[in-house]
């Protein structure tokens, strides 16, 4: 028996979600009809305010609601070491290894010439002016990206193009198996990754 359209409708919009299929989405709906009306609207007032209340850090790029966002304000990082990531969900799983002293620089994808993801789609402007700006003493660029094919071609594509600069060049080490998404590692496997880097 088909559900109602309002409760059919709501259910193929949570079906929308990465990794959320039909039964997931189901069960998403049917616990918010059990939900009080209040707890429905303060949940929608967030989603209808989540644009207004988060921004984009102007150093880093990362999701954050004052900019710069706490990391980059934070005096006790290193400054001089910067870890590239593809999303904003990458520093909050590499954050969570409490191993890394740096910053971050948020790209906002991957390489990915046969979606139209070209280099310019991406921050890489950003990093390259980011680099070359004479407050910053950038020493040590690290590559935290995917072990995937989009994350390999972003990797190649940086390496040579930052190669001209002064500055060392690592990637995390293969404590990620290849095809692991770094939001979902572990953090003992996250930090051994972050503390096993080598150079490129």
């Amino acid at each position: 028996m088909p559900y109602p359209s309002p409760l059919q409708t709501l259910i193929d919009q949570f079906a929308k979600f990465p990794g959320i299929g039909e039964k997931t989405a189901q069960r998403f709906v049917f616990y918010l009809l059990r939900q009080p009306q209040q707890e429905l609207l303060r949940m929608a007032k967030l989603i209808m305010n989540l644009r207004d209340a988060i921004s984009m850090c102007s150093l880093c790029h990362n999701y954050t609601d004052r900019s710069p966002c706490a990391i980059c304000s934070n005096a006790s990082r290193d400054k001089s070491v910067v870890c590239v990531v593809s999303y904003s969900h990458d520093v909050a799983a590499l954050e969570k290894t409490a191993e890394f002293p740096g910053v971050y620089h948020v790209l906002g994808g991957n390489i990915n010439i046969l979606e139209g993801m070209t280099p310019d789609k991406i921050r890489v402007k950003e990093l390259v002016e980011r680099l070359k700006h004479p407050d910053t003493k950038i020493r040590e660029i690290i590559f935290g990206f995917n072990p995937d094919l989009e994350g390999e071609s972003t990797c190649l594509y940086l390496s040579k193009l930052l190669k001209q600069y002064t500055v060392k060049l690592t990637r995390l080490a293969r404590g990620l198996p290849r095809g692991a998404d770094i939001e979902y590692a572990d953090e003992i496997t996250l930090g051994e990754a972050l503390k096993s880097r080598r150079e490129l």
